[in-house]
């Protein structure tokens, strides 16, 4: 199964995230395509989701990423549902629809918010290839996969880690929620595990984000 593709020229001096969002979205589609049905209510290393929940939790994530390209509320994406055997159909589906948003260079430009980065366009996107990464990763370890790693995107993932602390991730994300007005926030992390340094580049990042990798 092949993503969708787009021109890879940059913007300005600024890196052009978009094709590593391609890539990550290619190692996506082929760990996707490898979830056999039996496999769909398997747990998964992300305690509150079965494989079925991790499928659609990823898939709303491309569609969260298209909707932050098109200027749309990403936190009002709903977690997909699709047939036992959709679910390849379903990722290409949401994987052009966050090609497609992002297709236009200007939108890499504009200011962006979330409550973990403030920043442009291409800052905001890259931000979320750590979910994207590490929750593809959660489910090829549910389903007994070791998908070929693309490297270049792992690194831009590893290179989000600067606005998450090791520790007490709890408090950030409760500072967070005042300074927003909310009564309460989700905490998306996990405290750090710790991991040797010269790790495996995508065993530092699962551990990162509060993963054992040696389990």
């Amino acid at each position: 199964m092949t993503s969708p593709t787009r021109p890879t020229s940059p913007t300005h001096d600024r890196i052009d995230p978009r094709p590593t969002l391609d890539r990550a979205i290619a190692v996506g589609a082929s760990v996707v395509a490898r979830v056999r049905p039996d496999q769909l209510t398997a747990p998964t290393p992300c305690s509150e989701m079965d494989v079925r929940a991790m499928l659609g939790h990823l898939v709303a994530v491309l569609d969260r990423i298209a909707a932050l390209g098109r200027g749309d509320d990403h936190s009002a994406v709903t977690e997909i549902r699709a047939p036992d055997d959709g679910w390849s159909d379903a990722w290409t589906t949401s994987a052009r629809r966050a090609v497609d948003a992002w297709r236009d260079d200007a939108v890499l430009e504009q200011p962006m918010a979330l409550p973990w980065i403030q920043g442009s366009g291409a800052d905001v996107l890259a931000s979320w290839f750590s979910e994207l990464t590490v929750h593809t990763w959660d489910l090829a370890t549910a389903t007994g996969q070791q998908p070929d790693w693309d490297d270049t995107v792992v690194t831009a993932a590893l290179a989000t880690r600067d606005f998450l602390p090791a520790e007490n991730r709890r408090a950030l994300f409760e500072e967070i929620s005042t300074a927003m007005g909310l009564d309460e926030v989700a905490i998306p992390f996990a405290e750090a595990v710790p991991i040797p340094d010269d790790a495996p580049a995508i065993d530092r990042l699962v551990a990162w984000n509060g993963r054992d990798p040696r389990r």
